[in-house]
Parts: C-alpha cells; structure tokens; sequence
C-alpha cells in the first residue's frame, strides 16, 4: 500500500513538472522570439520564419530607434509617473488604510461601505473625463496619476494587514508621545514592507501600462508614455522615429517593433525581481481577516 502511494505521488510529480514545463515554455517563448527579432539583421527578417536565436545579430533597429529623442522622451515620462504615481498611491492608500483599519476611528462602516462601492459601480468614461477636464488636468501628466490614486481593491487588502497588528503596539507608542501619523510612519509602514513592496509593484505595473488614459488626456505628444509612443510605431511601422528614413538604413519595420517591445518591457521587469520576496508574502498576509 506504501509503495503504490509512493509510485503515485512520484506519477503525480513527472506529470505535473512536465504539464508546468511545458506551460513555461509556451509563456516564455514570445519573449524569445520578440528578443531574437529585435536583435536578428533585416535580411534575415525579411525572409520570414520563426526566429529563437539571431543567427545574424545586428544593433540596426536600436540604433534607429535611439537616433531621435521621442524615444527617450517618453521613457522619461513613463519613469515620472510611475515613481512619482507610485509614492502617490502608497501615501495615500496607506493614509486611508490605517483609520479604516482602527475599530476605534467614528464612521468607519460608512466609509468603508463607500469603498465598496466604489468597486462595484463607477461614474463610466464621459463623466470621468468631465471631472478631469473640471480640474484643468487635460494635457497634464497629474491626469495619469490623481483619478487612480487610491485602488479600492488594494486598500481593503492593505487595511486587513493593518488591522491584524496588535492594539498594543499603537498603546506603547501613545504612551511614549508619538500621534497618528507617527505611529503609521514610524511603526507601522516599517512593519508592513512586505504589503508595501507588493502594492507596490501593482501600482508601478500600472502606471507603467498606461495607456488609455494617456490617449484619452494627453494631446501633446511630447507628454506621451512609452506605451502610447509604441502604439504609435506598431500601428504604423512606417512612422519616423528618428530623422533618418528607414529605407536608407535598410530597417525591416518588424525588427523596429520587437526592439521598441524590448525596450518598453525590460525596465519594469528589471524591478520585479528586487520585490519578488516579498510579494507572495505580502499578498497572503492581508486576505485572511476582514
């Protein structure tokens, strides 16, 4: 009987290692291909064909695509607003979690009920984009960043961390002469790094994703987001990235695609794996009270 439940559990593992490989290799397969292509030599492009590996590696597309400053110009802005969106979002969803998250703090059902709500139903695109005309917030890169700056979702989650904390470390800290904000940002932020770091990340991989929201209320493509810009090239791989035309620096426009892919894609994959401890963790740690 032991070893039949042996042999199983071993079948069970071949099974599921080969089923999650080969899942893996499906995923990461696009990846390759977007990489090999940006790095491949035209001619070789231009012949068609599934390319994993640059069997001719050539810098052609990234020259080109660097050979202006649009390129440049709208990484910076999507740097911008996602650093500065980011430290937005955290500030106030922590500032909005910590009272919710307080037994103590009058009218807290009431606005916890008007969270919720704001989940389930919203004002829809035509007043949203009213409301961020109002403000005066058209062509302003604030329009990225203030109409989402508190994420419902997050908060309910950030607020089940905090209020998993002892009562009795805010006690100690009211005792030693320390208020409320100190008590967030002297005690409590350090002591939820890994929620943090994890809402964190959601709130860059948004801001960095920004898309629509930046066609809806940027007009002046100077202010567009790398995401913007890159729909721009993959529309139309004709349009001018740099000054020098494209058929004079023999560029495959599908090489101009995966090298612009590539660049808009590395930067945020580069911080997941500086936040990828904590992010499991982070997660699970807020989803078990309410």
């Amino acid at each position: 009987m032991k070893q039949d439940h042996t042999w199983s559990n071993r079948l069970f593992d071949i099974v599921n290692t080969a089923l999650l490989s080969l899942i893996g290799i499906i995923c990461v397969l696009p990846f390759i291909y977007v990489l090999a292509v940006s790095f491949t030599a035209p001619h070789i492009v231009a012949e068609g064909g599934f390319i994993l590996y640059p069997k001719e590696v050539s810098l052609a597309a990234y020259r080109y695509i660097f050979s202006s400053n649009a390129l440049i110009r709208s990484l910076g802005v999507s740097i911008y607003i996602t650093v500065v969106g980011t430290l937005l979002n955290l500030v106030l969803t922590s500032l909005l979690a910590y009272p919710l998250s307080r037994k103590s703090f009058k009218g807290r059902s009431v606005m916890l009920l008007a969270v919720l709500f704001t989940m389930l139903f919203n004002g829809g695109l035509i007043p949203t984009y009213y409301v961020v005309k109002s403000l005066h917030l058209i062509d302003s890169l604030w329009a990225l960043m203030i109409p989402t700056a508190i994420s419902a979702f997050n908060l309910i989650i950030l607020k089940n961390f905090f209020q998993q904390m002892p009562d009795g470390i805010e006690d100690s800290a009211k005792i030693d002469g320390c208020n409320d904000l100190g008590i967030l940002f002297r005690i409590v932020i350090p002591l939820s790094l890994p929620a943090i770091a994890t809402f964190g990340l959601f709130y860059a991989v948004d801001h960095w994703n920004k898309f629509f929201s930046a066609v809806m209320y940027i007009n002046n493509n100077e202010k567009w987001p790398i995401q913007v810009l890159l729909r721009e090239i993959v529309i139309n791989a004709n349009s001018r990235v740099g000054d020098t035309n494209m058929d004079e620096m023999n560029i495959q426009p599908l090489t101009i695609k995966m090298a612009v892919i590539v660049f808009a894609t590395l930067p945020i994959m580069a911080v997941y794996p500086f936040l990828q401890k904590h992010f499991a963790k982070g997660v699970m740690l807020g989803s078990v009270k309410g």
